[in-house]
């Protein structure tokens, strides 16, 4: 068997990473699953999927529907896709951290920052006295222990790279 065209691969292979990245997420299971099989799809093509969406054919293609079809326009054109690179801005460190507090998980972390805006451990604090994190699925601690731990971590102060010391 040929192997895919060079654009067919890099198409599947970001629609497969869309699909893991929102999945991290937790969004809708079909949007994730719809990625997953336009990534199959495109990936067992035999064809140029340039070719495909020069002839306006895209949708054709099993688990290609509008939405996809224009990012994968949207990447012919212009080499990448701007809902994959949004989703590709990483965390920042502080919030990376989170992942470290009981009963949080790296998934869940990226999931109140990037769902639900959850921005500052005084937002996160919120969040978890108005008991609405025991709501989110993925969260399996105590919301005293994860409360006594947001504490100690506002009264430590932030670590300064060398750069910024006196």
């Amino acid at each position: 068997m040929m192997s895919p065209p060079q654009y067919n691969r890099q198409v599947a292979t970001i629609f497969r990473s869309i699909a893991e990245r929102l999945a991290a997420q937790r969004a809708n299971p079909y949007r994730v699953r719809a990625y997953r099989k336009a990534a199959d799809s495109i990936e067992t093509l035999e064809e140029d999927i340039a070719d495909v969406a020069s002839r306006q054919a895209l949708e054709e293609i099993d688990g290609v529907g509008r939405d996809l079809a224009d990012k994968i326009e949207e990447f012919l054109r212009t080499g990448t896709i701007q809902a994959y690179e949004a989703l590709n801005t990483p965390l920042p460190e502080a919030v990376k951290a989170w992942a470290r507090l009981p009963g949080l998980s790296e998934s869940l972390v990226a999931y109140l920052y990037t769902r639900l805006c959850i921005t500052t451990l005084t937002d996160l604090e919120q969040l978890v006295r108005t008991h609405l994190l025991r709501t989110v699925p993925g969260f399996s601690g105590s919301e005293e222990r994860l409360l006594e731990a947001i504490a100690a971590s506002q009264r430590q102060p932030p670590i300064r790279k060398r750069e910024e010391a006196p």
